[in-house]
């Protein structure tokens, strides 16, 4: 048994087509993601068109959640002020039988793979927020990539393998009783590489593995500029 575990897509088809090749080609059919499959690129609708047709198990994160605030007329976090032009125009532009699965998933996500508990969310949400809307700003702060961090946001989890996202660079941390993988985020990077990781049971156990498989970076720079996707230069210097 092989579950793959994506996180933040980020409206990116080219990374997502590519890994999915990928996964085609290993026979890998059961998939998470892992929360912001919308917003940033310019293929919001495509990416979900393709995780459905799959039937992959999504659960929100910030952007998606942020985007679904604005369709509600809820208003917007006021700590994503910078984000906001963007996350109209996305608004604008998703269409509304994808809009309508978004409101429908859940946060989080859990199941016992072989003797493993694993748990997935888009980021540590402290209990009290569980339930709390986007605009009161449910997830922590991002903290650094470290084990310490890593059990100060997720020790307390009752699972075994906690996977998340939202921090774009690769988290894969052990201790005595846990594992904590954020494979990298899929659809954001400085390179070509699309990131993902694989969850594999065998008689040993559950074994993980991190993965990363070239795209069409150009190809998706080039939808960026034809569909003259508000606040790109700020993105590309951020995060592209």
């Amino acid at each position: 048994m092989k579950l793959a575990i994506l996180t933040d897509i980020h409206g990116n088809v080219q990374a997502l087509d590519a890994v999915f090749n990928q996964l085609d080609a290993a026979g890998v059919t059961d998939v998470w993601s892992l929360g912001d499959m919308i917003a940033m690129g310019p293929d919001s609708n495509e990416v979900m068109a393709r995780l459905l047709d799959r039937g992959v198990q999504m659960i929100t994160g910030n952007h998606d959640e942020a985007v679904l605030s604005l369709l509600e007329g809820k208003g917007h976090p006021a700590s994503y002020a910078h984000t906001r032009p963007h996350h109209e125009w996305v608004a604008r532009t998703l269409l509304p039988e994808y809009a309508d699965v978004l409101f429908q998933l859940p946060r989080t996500i859990d199941r016992v793979v072989g003797n493993e508990r694993v748990y997935g969310i888009h980021y540590h949400i402290p209990l009290a927020k569980r339930a709390a809307p986007i605009v009161e700003d449910p997830f922590h702060e991002i903290l650094e990539a470290t084990l310490p961090n890593m059990q100060q946001l997720f020790g307390d989890y009752e699972a075994d393998i906690i996977c998340f996202g939202h921090h774009h660079p690769i988290h894969s941390f052990e201790d005595e009783s846990k594992r904590y993988l954020n494979p990298g985020a899929l659809g954001v990077a400085r390179d070509d590489l699309a990131r993902y990781g694989i969850l594999s049971l065998d008689e040993s156990g559950v074994s993980i593995a991190l993965q990363a498989v070239p795209y069409d970076k150009r190809a998706f720079l080039e939808r960026m500029e034809r569909f003259d996707v508000p606040q790109r230069d700020v993105m590309y210097r951020l995060f592209y």
